[in-house]
């Protein structure tokens, strides 16, 4: 009992430790952050336009596969079927570009890793950070788009910045952990790529879990299916979450950004002998 209470302590130590640093470096992490976007949309043609057009196109993907459903089943779409996809494919891009950019974060900055000394988990996490600009780009677009529908809001969008708090929390955790691992073994970058390319088909973005039938919880058991679906019900059918699945996706994201943050933090002394 004493030694299982000892290993939560220095977990404990742990994280407390990391977050102090990370506080203590946030001009840095704001720096760090404010670099990346500048490349990222410098480099673009198109400017800030990116962070518009990549959205409308996954949406658009999104509307030719629901079309493709609405022409089997014979059944019309509808704006809540269109908006749907909306608000899934939006924190689903957040997602994947995170995870994207924060795996290479380390590698990719070897040289200031280094020369100089700073939390090393400021890379992943400006990364996440950048990519979270661009999610709050969309979703302005996004409200504006459903106030012009007129689909209109219900008190149950309170939720809302409840589930992308989830959404962070979770993103972050896993982009630490495989940033990490990445930097050891430089392979990874390659088994991720192959799991969020086929990522979609195995998460609820272009269709609902409740197509599944009595399978649904298969796919709510992926803490991403959780937080879409969520979000969907909270935005788009303006109902409140389902408890049970809340609480899965709120103990999965504080769970996996604990291990993240933590792993990440053990392992940091070693990242110079194996850049």
């Amino acid at each position: 009992m004493g030694a299982s209470n000892g290993k939560l302590k220095i977990g404990h130590d742990t994280m407390i430790q990391a977050l102090k640093e990370l506080i203590k470096y946030r001009d840095l992490l704001y720096m760090l952050t404010l670099r990346d976007i500048r490349i990222r949309y410098k480099q673009a043609v198109m400017g800030f336009a990116w962070a518009i057009f990549m959205p409308i196109v996954a949406v658009g993907a999104g509307i030719l596969v629901k079309q493709a459903m609405s022409v089997v089943s014979g059944q019309p779409q509808d704006p809540h079927g269109i908006m749907s996809i909306a608000v899934k494919v939006l924190p689903w891009t957040f997602f994947i570009s995170s995870i994207r950019f924060a795996v290479l974060s380390l590698v990719g900055n070897s040289v200031l890793i280094t020369k100089i000394y700073f939390p090393r988990a400021i890379l992943p996490l400006a990364s996440t950070a950048a990519c979270f600009f661009d999610l709050m780009i969309s979703m302005v677009i996004l409200t504006i788009v459903m106030i012009v529908m007129k689909l209109g809001l219900s008190i149950h969008i309170l939720w809302a910045p409840v589930l992308i708090l989830f959404l962070v929390l979770f993103t972050t955790g896993l982009g630490l952990l495989l940033s990490c691992a990445n930097l050891f073994f430089r392979d990874v970058k390659y088994v991720v790529e192959v799991i969020l390319m086929f990522g979609i088909f195995f998460t609820p973005v272009f269709y609902d879990a409740n197509l599944f039938g009595r399978f649904k919880t298969f796919m709510l058991l992926n803490p991403m299916g959780s937080i879409l679906e969520a979000l969907n019900h909270t935005i788009v059918y303006k109902q409140a979450p389902d408890p049970f699945w809340l609480s899965y996706a709120g103990l999965w994201a504080m769970v996996m950004f604990v291990i993240g943050l933590s792993v990440f933090h053990n392992k940091e002394q070693l990242f110079a002998e194996n850049i």
